[in-house]
């Protein structure tokens, strides 16, 4: 899932109002941050296996230290203990930390068999991605709900707050509709993870949003 998670993000802003949109988007994204870190230092696999699911042909090989059940719940806790350590906003940690684990509970939803419960464990997933058209729906209803969501707790503070939102709506619906297309069957696990860090591009242009939006109560 893509802009599911995102959805999640937004939506967030909702339940925890002083949140940051940049902590809101980075929480539900942990899990994909890291996973091609350790794809480029060899900890996780992946590799493009046509045909694997309808939606995508990638098989994610191994990913347990990223995407495993147990460690989601670890890095769950940690994220939401480090912001409110940070913080003191007992509140939005909970959320945050939430949010991370919402990650696994989406991707268990759109995944073959592949998610791990724990390291070298049994894998699950329910296989949305089975069906492009199911997916496609599943996650721009999502996305629309949770962009609403976001609207409804902001406002733009003159052009600015507008054009710094939909540049990234509109970023991130293309690059979904883009990742649909078919992967050459040569493309490389690290080329894979160094395409896959780009999404780290997101975190600042979430706190351009934020200094250009205000929060409404």
């Amino acid at each position: 899932m893509f802009l599911g998670h995102f959805a999640i993000g937004f939506a967030g802003k909702r339940i925890a109002p002083r949140a940051s949109l940049a902590t809101l988007l980075f929480a539900p994204m942990f899990l994909d941050l890291i996973w091609p870190i350790f794809l480029l230092l060899g900890w996780e696999h992946v590799k493009v296996s046509p045909g694997a699911t309808a939606f995508t042909p990638l098989d994610f090989v191994s990913y347990p230290w990223s995407h495993s059940l147990h460690m989601t719940l670890f890095w769950s806790g940690l994220i939401g203990m480090v912001f409110r350590g940070i913080t003191r906003d007992t509140r939005s940690a909970v959320w945050v930390g939430s949010a991370v684990a919402s990650h696994w509970v989406l991707d268990w939803i759109t995944h073959r068999p592949d998610l791990p419960l724990w390291p070298g464990g049994m894998r699950v997933g329910l296989g949305l991605w089975n069906s492009v058209a199911a997916t496609v729906i599943v996650e721009l209803l999502m996305f629309v709900i949770g962009l609403w969501m976001y609207l409804r707790m902001t406002r733009p503070r003159g052009s600015r707050g507008r054009l710094s939102l939909w540049s990234l709506v509109v970023t991130l619906t293309v690059i979904y509709f883009a990742n649909m297309r078919p992967i050459p069957a040569g493309v490389s696990e690290r080329t894979i993870g160094l395409m896959g860090l780009a999404i780290w591009l997101v975190i600042p242009w979430a706190w351009w949003i934020d200094s250009t939006r205000r929060t409404v109560r």
